[in-house]
């Protein structure tokens, strides 16, 4: 079927011709962009759709989250709102009493920031009031840190004489296990608590679906694929139910186990699925002060005359070599989560020597996933390397207090530094690491073009970027970071019809009202996969 879309404004995100009036669509790719009697012409008998003054643009891409943690979190209990203890009980007390639990199965807890609740961090004997006999996992917003009750740690074999893993610990208090878990320590545990099965999980996906969709998403990441996510991907596959694009990334760890069992996706999109290439982990978060920093960057202490803390990597510079060799040979691209300037060294260096002994590393794009605190004189070494910076923007609203308040205004103003990637002629993308925060694009739009703290305060104002460079983040930058851009990211004749129709136009409203703009109706190669109810 034909459909020629007119009546509004279409951005293509393309320089040569930036804005037209309409574009048409066949067989799920577009078929012409430009006046509304040039469609008309090139596209006779097309079913007219009048936009109604709405503005049309490529879908927005996803540059880096964890779709199967979205979807888990429909089956978590969430602690948004919670701001003591007894809030987190009780929240917790509710869920089992509803049904959302058996008496002895896992809790699975969301939406858990230390920062919101009055006494600070959770604690065991804490959970344990909510949940005596069922083992409860809280995961932190960050997704690097957790707690867990007291049942949970029995069941996971964690005793006070439990060695802290490379790169973790569990916490203690007077050398008791307080149930706070960190970095490869909550990493290691958390993969063994039992995934959801069946029908449940299939739901889950399918409101996961819809969720990314709802933000005019086409493209969406699994940002961290670990063994025991395959029998969930398999399932999800068997049942024909992705509608959108999924690009995934095994561990490296596991990444050869994982590319055997799903070698049909490597190549291309099967069902909607393929393998993207590689993920590893170089360091931590940094309002849990576990990123990485070099010494001149450490954070501030945390109690007046403390001493100033820079975390500490986790892994050995030989083994990100390694996993860097092995995408180089394999032909893949690699995703390495750095959020400190340390861990972005560590990437940078060991980077430049394995392109030195494997050239054409670089030319397979890889990504420095969040790169939170890349610092100003690590942009050449960026530039030189091919490295596609994906930074989580939205940093600068939901925790730029807290940066404030762990680096000082002058290290926080330079977080997510856009403005300086863009001057130094680097390629960026932008995410939102969901679930850490929700798949809003538009409100990373409106963070990276403002940069407004929650509290209000403007951070980093000479890191603030055009409207334009903010939309080329989440879709034809997006779509180069994919190795896609012959198919995505822009509005070409040719490219999928990956579309998203938004009430009014970002580059036109005032910059402060870019994220209250609404997705009206997101399209995959043609078909509709979300429309507001209202629309």
């Amino acid at each position: 079927m034909k459909k020629a879309y007119v009546g509004g404004a279409v951005v293509t995100m393309e320089d040569a011709r930036p804005a037209a009036q309409a574009l048409a669509v066949e067989d799920g790719r577009i078929a012409a962009v430009g006046t509304e009697a040039e469609v008309l012409a090139a596209c006779p008998g097309a079913e007219r759709i009048d936009l109604g003054g709405a503005a049309l643009l490529p879908a927005f891409i996803d540059a880096h989250s964890h779709f199967s943690s979205v979807a888990g979190g429909f089956l978590q209990v969430s602690l948004a709102g919670c701001a003591d203890f007894a809030a987190v009980q009780a929240r917790i007390r509710d869920f089992l009493r509803s049904g959302g639990g058996e008496k002895g199965a896992w809790v699975l807890v969301k939406d858990y920031d230390q920062a919101d609740l009055r006494e600070g961090r959770l604690t065991a004997s804490a959970l344990d009031a909510a949940a005596p006999e069922n083992p409860v996992m809280v995961q932190h917003r960050c997704g690097h840190t957790g707690v867990c009750n007291s049942e949970g740690l029995r069941r996971l074999g964690v005793t006070a004489e439990t060695p802290d893993p490379a790169g973790g610990r569990y916490g203690r208090d007077g050398g008791r296990l307080s149930g706070y878990l960190e970095e490869n320590a909550f990493f290691q545990n958390i993969r063994r608590v039992p995934a959801p099965e069946g029908p449940a999980l299939l739901n889950a996906y399918r409101l996961a679906q819809e969720e990314y969709a709802s933000r005019g998403i086409a493209t969406v990441q699994e940002g961290m694929m670990v063994p025991q996510m395959a029998p969930l991907h398999r399932l999800l596959l068997d049942s024909g139910l992705l509608r959108l694009d999924l690009v995934s990334y095994p561990e490296f760890s596991a990444a050869e186990e994982l590319y055997r069992a799903f070698s049909a996706g490597e190549k291309g999109y099967r069902g909607h699925y393929r393998l993207g290439g590689v993920k590893i982990f170089l360091d931590g978060s940094p309002q849990e002060h576990t990123a990485w920093m070099r010494p001149q960057s450490a954070y501030l202490p945390r109690t007046p005359g403390g001493p100033a803390e820079r975390s500490r990597g986790v892994m050995e510079t030989a083994a990100v070599e390694t996993a860097m060799e092995w995408a180089a040979r394999r032909g893949v691209q690699l995703l390495a989560h750095c959020n400190g300037d340390a861990a972005a060294e560590q990437y940078l260096n060991a980077a430049a020597a394995v392109e030195r002994r494997c050239p054409g590393f670089a030319a397979l794009r890889p990504v420095m996933i969040h790169a939170q605190l890349l610092a100003p004189d690590q942009l050449p070494q960026v530039r030189a390397l091919g490295v596609i910076p994906s930074f989580f923007a939205a940093h600068v609203y939901h925790w730029g207090d807290a940066h404030i308040r762990s680096f000082g205004p002058g290290r926080a103003a330079l977080i997510s530094p856009a403005a300086d990637a863009l001057r130094a002629g680097i390629l960026f993308t932008f995410h939102q690491d969901a679930p850490v925060i929700e798949p809003d694009m538009l409100e990373t739009v409106w963070c990276a073009v403002n940069r407004l703290t929650r509290s209000g305060v403007l951070l980093g104002p000479e890191e603030r970027i055009p409207v334009w460079e903010a939309l080329k983040a989440v879709t034809r930058n997006a779509a180069f970071q994919y190795g896609e851009e012959a198919d995505k990211g822009t509005l070409a004749p040719g490219k999928l019809a990956d579309l998203t129709i938004l009430e009014e136009n970002p580059l036109t409203v005032p910059p402060e009202r870019i994220r209250d703009i609404r997705v009206l109706e997101t399209l995959k190669a043609g078909e509709t996969v979300y429309r507001r109810a209202d629309a």
